[in-house]
């Protein structure tokens, strides 16, 4: 067995910890090294620090580097995995308040605060994979980075590296059909298309048996109860089961009407605890991933991560659901465009599934929000201000000519310091 050496851009993450622990749960593994690469050195060597405690605890075998130069962490990498934030939670705090200036909800990867997410980090993601070309071109880059499907798509599209997009959300969303129907997650097989923070699971199977019924009144139960924000006539009427994101259309009104009463963002409540764990991190008696972690988000992001790698490692064929070129697995989309759907994982790469058509009572957003990001990335890769502006225009959360006016002079100006490309231009 080659050994592999990952690189962890964006390793002075809080979440990294979460990440370690998965390399060590996987002793058949052949991890030998795992590099955290972050530019603020202060935030690396805290949670650096804790990631080396934690494979000494256990006697894994596996070494922690930690470096601010890129090109040393990415020097014979098997495996790339980001998970940076230009511009840090401040900027996402930005990205949650400016819609909510204009009526929309503020999130930070789903309509305009995920925009102007990804315009700042899609011209760093590209020099990052033009580097990985040049220092580790065999290695795959396995993107964690939010908007998640939408940098993919940037990767695949303006760069030649190997690249696959990855979210906790399928996951999520497979152990609780799960826990619904008391059956395994590992047996369930789940008919999920869509995109990445915009899916819907449309089948579910397990062992041959078609579940797809029992779980739809489950959904529905669990919503009447309180256990799924979506009302329970939503989904009777969609026949499917919405992802958690999907809230923030089908239910805009009621969660931009909760934001506004909140008074601070989610960014804000995460600026908070990242400093407590920061602190916790810190202790020197720590050497295990604290619980309070937990509260952060991203659960399941290392099972994602770690069970992605390990099924290209032992090519065993598992189906994965990931962000990755359509290529057909949903019709009614490009096939050069990038999808979340599940994927054959194999030693020979990563085959997407055919999902079939989409239902005609989805169809329309996904094809709107998918133009959205055509748009996006035509607009961070280029510069181009008139394709930012159309690409709002096309958002289905933007409700007029004016107001994607407004937010592009908004973002624009609160992100100038990240928005090179656009120079002067409105």
């Amino acid at each position: 067995m080659q050994d592999m050496r990952v690189c962890v851009i964006g390793g002075g993450s809080v979440y990294t910890p979460e990440l370690v622990e998965g390399f060590i749960s996987r002793p058949g593994l052949p991890v030998r090294e795992i590099v955290l690469m972050d530019v603020d050195e202060g935030r690396l060597e805290v949670v650096g620090g804790l990631a080396q405690r934690m494979v000494q605890a256990t006697r894994a075998g596996i070494s922690v580097s930690l470096t601010t130069d890129l090109g040393e962490a990415l020097e014979g990498a098997s495996y790339v995995i980001a998970q940076l934030r230009v511009g840090g939670t401040p900027a996402r705090i930005q990205d949650e308040r400016i819609p909510l200036r204009f009526g929309i909800v503020g999130q930070e990867t789903t309509g305009p605060g995920g925009f102007s997410c990804a315009l700042r980090t899609i011209p760093v993601m590209l020099k990052i994979a033009e580097e990985i070309e040049k220092l580790a071109p065999d290695a795959l880059l396995v993107n964690f980075t939010n908007p998640a499907g939408l940098l993919t798509e940037a990767l695949l599209r303006h760069t030649r590296s190997r690249a696959v997009g990855l979210c906790n959300v399928p996951l999520g969303m497979r152990d609780m059909i799960a826990g619904w129907l008391e059956e395994r997650p590992q047996d369930l097989e789940l008919l999920y298309s869509g995109l990445n923070h915009l899916s819907w699971v449309f089948g579910v199977r397990a062992r041959g048996e078609d579940l797809t019924e029992r779980a739809l009144t489950c959904a529905v139960e669990s919503a009447r109860k309180g256990g799924f924000p979506f009302s329970p006539e939503l989904i009777e009427a969609l026949g499917a089961i919405p992802s958690y994101y999907l809230r923030y259309y089908y239910h805009h009104d009621e969660v931009l009407e909760k934001q506004l009463r909140a008074g601070r963002t989610r960014g804000e409540e995460v600026l908070e605890l990242e400093a407590e764990l920061l602190r916790l991190y810190a202790e020197s008696s720590l050497a295990q991933k604290p619980e309070l972690l937990g509260r952060r988000g991203g659960a399941r992001y290392s099972q994602a991560a770690v069970g992605l790698i390990s099924a290209l490692h032992h090519g065993n064929g598992e189906v994965h659901i990931l962000n990755v070129r359509n290529d057909g697995a949903i019709p009614d989309l490009p096939d050069d465009c990038v999808v979340e759907v599940p994927a054959r994982v194999g030693r020979e790469g990563i085959e997407p599934l055919p999902q079939g058509p989409l239902p005609p009572g989805v169809r329309g957003l996904v094809q709107a929000v998918k133009a959205y990001e055509e748009l996006t990335v035509k607009a961070a890769v280029e510069g181009d201000a008139r394709a930012a502006l159309q690409a709002l225009l096309a958002h289905p959360l933007v409700p007029s000519f004016s107001v994607a006016k407004g937010l592009w002079a908004a973002i624009k100006k609160a992100n100038r310091a990240y928005l090179p490309q656009f120079g002067g231009r409105s």
